[in-house]
């Protein structure tokens, strides 16, 4: 009997733990501040605008979830554009921009309290530069807000440390 009951609050346990992630992340913390991706995106679905520049002055970070099993949200620096939404990524074959180049490509991108029903598209070669001025000083923007939100020191200006150029993707909306 006694081991019938730590079995059965164990999986209690277990279960109370993962609902609570599933209705919290990635809210747990401020955005862009938790590393650790959700499950839940939230907002309310709308129709996509007709130009996603209005979304510039909302943040610089959204919410991306994107469809299919596991299910993975997290959060991006963002430009919004007449054409979509650019995204970068950091070089390192991270897990979301790999199922988006395997043709898992459909998802849900959250800014403000609106959430758009979207599909990412890579920007591969010289039309990826363009994206990449206007996408870069959103990051740093991102990037400085984070720090600042953490009490930590803002990052060092890399503008005269080479680096990878990050990638960039293009949603529009499906």
């Amino acid at each position: 009997m006694n081991k019938l009951f730590k079995i059965i609050t164990i999986g209690l346990l277990l279960a109370g733990g993962a609902i609570s992630y599933i209705y919290t992340a990635p809210y747990s913390g401020n955005a862009g501040l938790s590393r650790m991706p959700g499950v839940r995106i939230g907002g309310n679905i709308v129709e996509p605008p007709d130009d996603f520049g209005v979304f510039n002055d909302v943040g610089t970070n959204l919410i991306m979830k994107l469809d299919g099993f596991p299910p993975f949200v997290v959060y991006l620096a963002y430009v919004g554009t007449p054409e979509g939404v650019i995204t970068g990524t950091r070089p390192d074959g991270g897990y979301w921009p790999q199922r988006v180049r395997d043709g898992r490509n459909e998802g849900w991108l959250r800014i403000g309290d609106e959430t758009f029903a979207m599909k990412a598209t890579e920007i591969l070669g010289d039309a990826r530069l363009p994206m990449l001025e206007l996408w870069r000083p959103r990051a740093r923007e991102s990037a400085q807000a984070i720090a600042q939100a953490a009490g930590r020191p803002p990052p060092i200006n890399r503008n005269s440390v080479p680096q990878l150029l990050p990638e960039i993707f293009l949603w529009t909306p499906r």
